[in-house]
């Protein structure tokens, strides 16, 4: 059996706590999924299961209690995530500066590279390939800059220059 390490003793995550609204509202419909259509489908997996005698050897039963579980703990974690997280949405004083939520074009003019992606919270970047952290070394060096501001940003890889082409936000 496992011993859950409490809380207090887990290292704190350098993360901010902030999200678009279109980032809370896909962890709700993620929420809503897992509580409405696949936790009861397993639970009725794990009932019929248990149902047919002998759990020792039962990989049904094994199996459908395991993913009831991960179901349980993911549920807890997106409760967790939607009462926690601040929801910033766009403001016209934003114009012009890069800030949270943005969607930012920049040039390395050195390597011939250029990039387009949005900065948002940690937990809107899965399945999305043109999304960053704003705790990234990017996001980081990009908050509160410019077009046509040249940008350092220090990476463990070393020290690169980045020009901002443009700034959009979604309204």
């Amino acid at each position: 059996m496992r011993r859950k390490i409490p809380e207090s003793t887990l290292p704190k995550l350098n993360r901010s706590q902030f999200i678009t609204s279109e980032g809370l509202q896909k962890i709700k419909e993620e929420h809503d999924h897992l509580w409405r259509v696949e936790r009861p489908d397993v639970t009725a997996k794990v009932a019929w299961a248990a149902s047919l005698g002998d759990r020792s050897e039962n990989a049904d039963y094994h199996y459908n209690k395991k993913r009831l579980r991960e179901i349980d703990n993911r549920l807890r974690y997106l409760r967790k995530c939607i009462d926690d997280f601040k929801v910033i949405d766009y403001h016209p004083n934003q114009e012009g500066k890069v800030n949270f939520g943005a969607w930012v074009e920049i040039k390395n003019e050195k390597k011939g590279l250029q990039n387009r992606f949005r900065i948002v919270g940690y937990e809107e970047l899965i399945g999305n390939k043109d999304y960053i952290s704003m705790d990234s070394p990017m996001a980081k060096s990009l908050l509160g800059k410019a077009v046509g501001d040249e940008v350092i940003v220090n990476t463990k890889m070393g020290d690169f220059v980045w020009k901002i082409l443009k700034i959009e936000y979604q309204k």
